[in-house]
């Protein structure tokens, strides 16, 4: 028996996808889930309010970046939707033109789900880790937990991990602090 050959999935593959979806491509794999959770949409909202005043605005914290949610980055073949990314402007001084970034951001977070956690955990933080993101955040708003990570040569080195209501100050983001509990719904 001959099995059809494989056949990678292209950028294009993306706009066919229903409006519920979201669309990844890794390793020619069109990968799809479903828009968030409120508690994934809640925890994601707070982080960006908590580092986007601060970090991207530059209201009382040291400004300079770009801090964005669901950028679509194409690193190499690879096509990926963290939920959210930074970017230093030292690095990339203005946004693209173009619907999508090709320069790795400073900065991933991704809000761990159920049907998401795997996928974001052994194929996409490899994945960020080679393409140079220096930091990156997992949140769990089922565990109530941030794990901080640090790429190290290409493999991310755990910083700490932090729970419930404890406050929040961590690299690349440790000129402010917050705390933990606002990124949970209750």
């Amino acid at each position: 028996m001959v099995l059809p050959a494989f056949k990678p999935a292209t950028y294009e593959d993306l706009f066919d996808l229903p409006e519920n979806l979201v669309g990844e491509i890794i390793a020619g794999r069109l990968i799809t889930h479903p828009r968030p959770a409120p508690r994934h949409a809640r925890a994601c909202s707070a982080i960006g309010f908590e580092l986007g005043s601060p970090y991207d605005r530059g209201h009382n914290g040291p400004g300079g970046w770009w801090i964005l949610d669901e950028p679509e980055l194409h690193l190499g073949r690879d096509i990926l939707v963290p939920d959210i990314a930074g970017w230093r402007r030292e690095r990339m001084p203005r946004l693209p033109e173009t619907a999508w970034f090709e320069l790795a951001p400073d900065w991933v977070c991704e809000i761990l789900s159920p049907s998401t956690a795997r996928l974001d955990r052994a194929e996409k933080l490899p994945i960020y880790a080679r393409q140079g993101v220096a930091h990156a955040w997992l949140v769990d708003p089922d565990l109530r937990t941030l794990e901080v990570f640090e790429n190290r040569e290409g493999k991310w080195l755990l910083l700490t991990v932090l729970e419930n209501g404890d406050e929040v100050s961590q690299p690349p983001f440790d000129a402010t602090c917050f705390s933990l509990s606002g990124l949970w719904a209750d």
